[in-house]
């Protein structure tokens, strides 16, 4: 088991026993149940060091929910990524939820626009990890009664805590043992702590964002894929 591999079962652990309260009603773990697509994706794609880490929140309901590889679109993962694995059921499952794994029909628009950024110029998947990796902040779904995604700025700031602690936690030993030389954080809330993380261990690093590429977002529905490539190129990520 590779450290990247060790230090993602210690968050598990830590976040297992967790309780929310309202307005959550449902808890996913995807790093519990489909675990199997997860250790795949850190044993081909996770060893260091990489240039780049690329950071998300937390997982989409039809991504990473799905198929437990960050924003994990599946066409992304089966296909470009070359991971396809059993998916067990959570523990307690939403009617409106379902988790299907890589039998899903649904798309995961945030996957399926930044993955498909990454793959439109790295056709071979090997060539984007060999100095690129992804990963969620938060391994965690957060659902109301209705089945509607909580996002964890909807969640009481006291339940919150002992998510950021251990989160932040394992971002720190991801930057230790990555050693990028780039973060980029897709959206704010993931650039911020990734701010905090590179202060707590010493990284140097050039800090930036990218466009978070959901839906909900207007301006992300006006051209993501071009107003994220000027982002990373003006970070120097990528030449122009």
């Amino acid at each position: 088991m590779n450290a990247l591999m060790k230090s993602t079962r210690k968050l598990a652990d830590a976040l297992r026993g967790l309780e929310f309260s309202p307005p959550v009603a449902q808890v996913y773990r995807p790093l519990d149940y489909a675990w199997q697509p997860h250790q795949l994706y850190l044993q081909r794609f996770g060893s260091g060091p990489k240039r780049v880490l690329f950071l998300g929140m937390n997982p989409g309901p039809f991504g990473m929910a799905q198929t437990g590889v960050p924003f994990g679109e599946i066409t992304a993962v089966r296909d470009w990524m070359g991971i396809q694995a059993a998916v067990a059921k959570p523990p307690c499952e939403h009617p409106k939820r379902p988790i299907d794994g890589f039998a899903c029909q649904r798309s995961e628009v945030s996957g399926q626009r930044l993955w498909g950024l990454f793959a439109a110029r790295y056709p071979h998947a090997a060539d984007f990890f060999a100095d690129h990796f992804v990963q969620n902040f938060c391994p965690l779904v957060w659902m109301s009664a209705s089945g509607a995604n909580l996002t964890p700025d909807k969640l009481a700031a006291a339940d919150m805590q002992p998510v950021e602690d251990a989160c932040l936690t394992h971002l720190r030993e991801v930057i230790e043992l990555l050693r990028p030389s780039y973060l980029v954080g897709v959206g704010g809330f993931a650039e911020t702590r990734l701010r905090l993380a590179a202060a707590a261990c010493g990284s140097t690093a050039v800090i930036g964002r990218v466009l978070h590429p959901s839906p909900a977002s207007p301006a992300a529905n006006r051209g993501w894929a071009a107003a994220a490539t000027h982002q990373i190129q003006a970070l120097g990520v990528w030449s122009v």
